[in-house]
C-alpha cells in the first residue's frame, strides 16, 4: 500500500465512497434544510411563524372542503394536510411551496377512488412510489410532453367541474350524483327544492370572501414612518383578509350553532368528524366488501389509469407552483429534490390515511405574501392542523356545507383562465386545438381529456418534424434550405419538394441543398438522399450539398453514400454547378480529400 493511500486512510477512517456520500455538498443536496438551518435567526423565526399561522388558518377549512370534493369523510382532508409540512421542511428546496390537498387532486381522487377511503389511501402510497421512481429513473422528461394548453384546458375544465359540483351543497340539495353530466341534469331538475337557509348563507359567505379578497389586494404597503397605531390596524386588516377562509367558516359555524340552540336548523351541517390524530397503519393492500375481498391486483384494476394520472398531475402541479414562486422571488429550486419531497410525502402520508397531495398555488401565495423565509413555516402549519384534529373537531360539526361550498367555489374561480384563449389566438392559433380537446373531454373522463390533448400536442410537433419548413431561392442555381433535422418522417416531403422544383420543370435544373440548419439525420433519411441523388443522375443534372455538419458527415460516410457532392460554401457550389473552372466538390467517401476540408469528419 502506498504511503499516500495510508496517509489518506489515517486522515479519514471512512471508506473513500462513504466520505464522498457524507460530504457537505452531497448532504446539502439531499437534505436542503442543512444549508439554511445554521444561518437561522430570530427574524426568520418571527416571519416563518406568521406565515405558518396564516397558511394553517387557510388550510384547515380548505382541507375539510376538499375532502368533500374527493367524496371522503371530512377528517381525511385534515389527515392529508400535515405530513407535507414536516417532510418538505427537510427535503424541500422552495421556501414558499406548501404541500397538501388541492382542488385538482381532490377531483382526481373522486374520479378514481369511488368515495372509498381505502382506495384513496392506497392511491396515495402508489403515487408516492411512482413519483420517487420517476425521480431515480430520471423520467421527468415525460412531463415535457404535456403542453401548457393541455394543462390550461384541464384546469379550466376542473374549475367548472368542481364549482358546479358544489352547487348541490350551496343549494342544499340531496341525492345529487357526482358524475358531471348527471349533476347538471339533476340540479336543474330539483332546483325548485333549494333550501333557502343554505343558499342565503352560501351567497353571504361568497360575498364576504370576495370583499375580504379585494381588501387584501388593495391593502397599502407598510412604511417605517407610519405611526404605530396605523401599523397595528394595517396588521389586523392584513391578518383578517389573509385568514378570510377561516374567518368566514367560523362565522358560518357560529350562525349555525345559534340556530341549533333555538332548536331550529335551516342549514345542512358537516356533522360528526372523527376526533383525534389518525392512527399509524400500513396502506390497505386489500379491501373487504360485502361481496368478498378485493385483492391488491383487483384494486389496481379498479383504479385503472388513475395510478398513472394522479402522480403525474401531482408532479406537474407541484413543480409548476414551485417554479412560479422561485422565479418571482429570485431563487432556484432543484427539480429532482422536489420530486423526492413530493414522493416521500405521499408515501409517508399514506401511513396516516391521507389522500394524494401536491403543491397548492393558493396557500403558497399566502405563504409568500406572509413573508416566509424558510420551509420552517410549514412546521407551524402542521402543528396547527394536528391541534385542530385533536381539539376542534366538535366545533367542525356545526360548519354548514354551504359555507365550505363557498370556500371551494371562490378558490377554483381563478383556475378558469379565459385570457389564455385570447393569448393563444394571438401567439399560435393551432395551440387552441389541444386546449379545446382537453377541455371538452375532461368533462367526460379526466384521463381521456389529458391523453387526447397530449396526443394532439404531440401530433402537432410530429407534423412540424414530418413537414419541415423549406425555403426556396431561385437564381442561377436553385437553392433549397431545410429548417430542421432530417428524420425519417421528413425525408419523403423533402425529396418531393426538391424534385418538384428542380426535376419536374422543363428543362430540369441543378440544385443546391443548403444543410447548415440540419443538425441530425437517421438511416431512412440517408436512403432518401441516395434516391434523390439517383433521381438527379437519371435526369442528367447535378445536386450539391452545402454546410453538412460533422455528425451528418460522419453518418453519411459510415453509410458509404456515393455521389454526394459536398461544398463548404454556397459560392463554391454555385461555381461548380455553373461549370466555372477551378472548383471541385469534396466526395465524403473519398479518403483523399484534403485534411483541412475533412476536419469536420474528425470532430
Amino acid at each position: 500500500m502506498s504511503s499516500s493511500v495510508k496517509a489518506m486512510e489515517q486522515a479519514n477512517p471512512w471508506p473513500v465512497g462513504m466520505a464522498a456520500l457524507c460530504s457537505p455538498a452531497v448532504l446539502h443536496k439531499w437534505l436542503p434544510f442543512l444549508a439554511w438551518m445554521p444561518k437561522y435567526s430570530m427574524q426568520w423565526l418571527k416571519m416563518d411563524f406568521i406565515a405558518g399561522l396564516s397558511v394553517g388558518l387557510t388550510v384547515i377549512p380548505q382541507a375539510l372542503a376538499y375532502a368533500e370534493v374527493a367524496g371522503l369523510p371530512p377528517q381525511y382532508g385534515l389527515y392529508s394536510a400535515f405530513m407535507g409540512c414536516f417532510v418538505y421542511l427537510i427535503l424541500g428546496t422552495s421556501r414558499d411551496l406548501t404541500l397538501g390537498p388541492t382542488a385538482i387532486m381532490s377531483l382526481l381522487v373522486s374520479s378514481y377512488t369511488f368515495q372509498e377511503p381505502a382506495f384513496a389511501v392506497l392511491l396515495t402510497f402508489l403515487s408516492g412510489c411512482i413519483q420517487l421512481a420517476i425521480r431515480f429513473l430520471c423520467l421527468g422528461f415525460l412531463l415535457d410532453f404535456i403542453s401548457c394548453p393541455v394543462i390550461k384546458g384541464f384546469t379550466s375544465a376542473a374549475a367548472i367541474t368542481i364549482g358546479f359540483g358544489q352547487l348541490r351543497n350551496l343549494l342544499g340539495l340531496y341525492c345529487i350524483p357526482r358524475e358531471f353530466f348527471l349533476q347538471v341534469y339533476y340540479i336543474f331538475r330539483y332546483i325548485g327544492e333549494t333550501r333557502v337557509g343554505d343558499i342565503v348563507l352560501g351567497l353571504v359567505c361568497m360575498l364576504l370572501l370576495l370583499v375580504l379578497k379585494l381588501m387584501r389586494d388593495h391593502v397599502p404597503p407598510i412604511h417605517p414612518e407610519m405611526p404605530p397605531g396605523v401599523r397595528l390596524s394595517h396588521g389586523l386588516v392584513w391578518t383578517a383578509t389573509t385568514a378570510r377562509n377561516a374567518l368566514v367558516v367560523a362565522f358560518a359555524a357560529l350562525v349555525a350553532y345559534s340556530f341549533e340552540v333555538t332548536g331550529y336548523q335551516p342549514f345542512i351541517l358537516t356533522g360528526n368528524i372523527v376526533q383525534g390524530l389518525p392512527p399509524f397503519r400500513t396502506p390497505p393492500f386489500s379491501l373487504s366488501t360485502t361481496n368478498g375481498t378485493l385483492s391488491f391486483t383487483e384494486m389496481l384494476q379498479e383504479m385503472g389509469a388513475g395510478v398513472a394520472v394522479v402522480p403525474l398531475m401531482g408532479i406537474l402541479e407541484s413543480i409548476a407552483v414551485a417554479r412560479s414562486f422561485a422565479s418571482q422571488n429570485n431563487y432556484r429550486i432543484d427539480i429532482n429534490q422536489e420530486l423526492m419531497a413530493i414522493g416521500t410525502t405521499n408515501i409517508l402520508a399514506s401511513f396516516f390515511s391521507s389522500f394524494p397531495v401536491t403543491g397548492s398555488f393558493g396557500r403558497t401565495a399566502v405563504n409568500a405574501q406572509s413573508g416566509v423565509c424558510t420551509p420552517a413555516g410549514g412546521l407551524v402549519t402542521g402543528v396547527l392542523v394536528l391541534l385542530s384534529l385533536n381539539y376542534l373537531t366538535s366545533f367542525f360539526y356545526y360548519i354548514p356545507k354551504a359555507a365550505l361550498a363557498a370556500v371551494i367555489i371562490m378558490a377554483v374561480v381563478p383556475m378558469f383562465d379565459v385570457k389564455i384563449i385570447k393569448t393563444l389566438w394571438r401567439v399560435k392559433r393551432l395551440d387552441l386545438l389541444p386546449l379545446c380537446v382537453t377541455f371538452l373531454l375532461c368533462f367526460w373522463e379526466v384521463q381521456y381529456g389529458i391523453l387526447a390533448g397530449t396526443l394532439v400536442s404531440v401530433l402537432i410537433v410530429l407534423y412540424s418534424v414530418a413537414r419541415p419548413d423549406i425555403k426556396v431561392s431561385q437564381g442561377p442555381v436553385l437553392i433549397l434550405r431545410p429548417a430542421s433535422g432530417l428524420q425519417f418522417p421528413a425525408i419523403e416531403a423533402l425529396r418531393n419538394e426538391v424534385v418538384s422544383w428542380a426535376l419536374e420543370v422543363s428543362p430540369a435544373c441543378c440544385a443546391i441543398l443548403d444543410c447548415r440548419h440540419v443538425c441530425s439525420i437517421d438511416y431512412t433519411a440517408v436512403l432518401g438522399l441516395r434516391e434523390l441523388v439517383e433521381d438527379f443522375h437519371r435526369q442528367g443534372v447535378n445536386i450539391a450539398f452545402v454546410g453538412l455538419q460533422g455528425p451528418i458527415l460522419r453518418v453519411l460516410k459510415s453509410a458509404n453514400l456515393k455521389g454526394i457532392r459536398h461544398f463548404t460554401t454556397l459560392e463554391e457550389a454555385e461555381k461548380y454547378l455553373t461549370q466555372e473552372p477551378g472548383t471541385q466538390p469534396y466526395n465524403i467517401s473519398d479518403d483523399s480529400v484534403p485534411e483541412h476540408k475533412v476536419a469536420l469528419l474528425k470532430a
